[in-house]
């Protein structure tokens, strides 16, 4: 199994953020899509940086609200670890249990093409093990 099997099932797109949005901004982002993390990215192809809802939650422990007004780019990763569509799901799997990363950007040929999460990791493996399952009790019953 290949990460673009999980981007088929799932679709590439890719909610990001610029640089300069503040982290107010970046909390409404997370809230209205429904996601832990967003990309961030001055032109929606070349990755700057990630940012999730744990870095909100950490700045905001350390700061306090005024965390609110400063700019993504501080509290963002700038170091981002991503896949390629190519890449099998069990070393990107190991990846991110690993490295601890919950969102992986994929990118092809240097540009932002899909993310996924460790949820859709184990999603996809789920839906794998019950359709091996119902394999198998199907030909027992034959």
């Amino acid at each position: 199994m290949k990460i673009e099997d999980i981007i088929r099932k799932k679709g590439a797109t890719v909610v990001t953020i610029v640089p300069t949005a503040t982290v107010a901004e970046l909390v409404e982002l997370l809230g209205t899509h429904n996601i832990g993390a967003v990309v961030v990215s001055e032109d929606g192809e070349r990755i700057s940086g990630i940012v999730s809802e744990r870095d909100v939650v950490r700045h905001l422990g350390a700061e306090g609200a005024a965390v609110l007004t400063e700019l993504v780019s501080t509290i963002m990763t700038a170091d981002v670890k991503t896949c390629a569509a190519e890449d099998s799901l069990e070393s990107t799997a190991q990846t991110m249990t690993y490295g601890r990363f919950r969102h992986l950007p994929v990118v092809q040929d240097g540009k932002l093409t899909a993310i996924i999460s460790i949820g859709d990791v184990v999603k996809h493996r789920i839906d794998q093990l019950t359709d091996e399952r119902n394999h198998l009790l199907e030909y027992l019953h034959n």
